[in-house]
C-alpha cells in the first residue's frame, strides 16, 4: 500500500524518519547497489555523499537513484524518494521527484478498498 507524500509535506517526514536512508542506484549491469549514507534536506533538494560505486552509479545513471528509510516502528510505513542525482566536487544531490509512504498492506488486503483503513493523509 502506498500514500503519495507532497514534496511541501517531504519535510516533515524525513524529520520523523531522520537522515540516514539507504541510496539506492544502478549499477551498469543493471543490479540495484544500496548503501546507508547521511543525506540533509534544505527544503528542496538532500546533500550527502557516497562511496566511489554509488557516487559513479549516481553520475552515470541520474535518474535512477532512490532513497530509502525503512520503518522505524515494526508495521509501519517506509518513506521512499525518487528523484535525479548529481555528483560534483564529492557531494551528491537528490532533487527529488515523488516520494510515498509505502508498507505491506494486512493479509487479505488485495482490493483498494482495503485501502481506507490503512491510508496516512499527509
Amino acid at each position: 500500500m502506498s500514500v503519495a507524500v507532497s514534496l511541501g509535506a517531504l519535510g516533515g517526514q524525513v524529520e520523523q524518519f531522520g537522515a540516514w536512508p539507504y541510496v539506492v542506484t544502478v549499477s551498469e549491469d543493471g543490479r540495484p547497489h544500496a548503501v546507508s549514507v547521511e543525506m540533509a534536506w534544505d527544503g528542496s533538494v538532500f546533500r550527502g555523499s557516497g562511496g566511489r560505486r554509488t557516487m559513479a552509479n549516481a553520475a552515470e545513471r541520474p535518474a535512477a537513484v532512490t532513497l530509502l528509510w525503512p520503518p522505524f516502528e515494526p508495521g509501519g510505513y517506509s518513506l521512499i524518494v525518487d528523484g535525479t542525482a548529481e555528483v560534483a566536487d564529492g557531494v551528491l544531490t537528490l532533487t527529488p521527484a515523488t516520494a510515498v509512504l509505502h508498507r505491506t498492506g494486512p493479509p487479505g488486503a488485495d482490493s483498494p478498498a482495503s485501502c481506507a483503513s490503512d491510508c496516512v493523509r499527509i
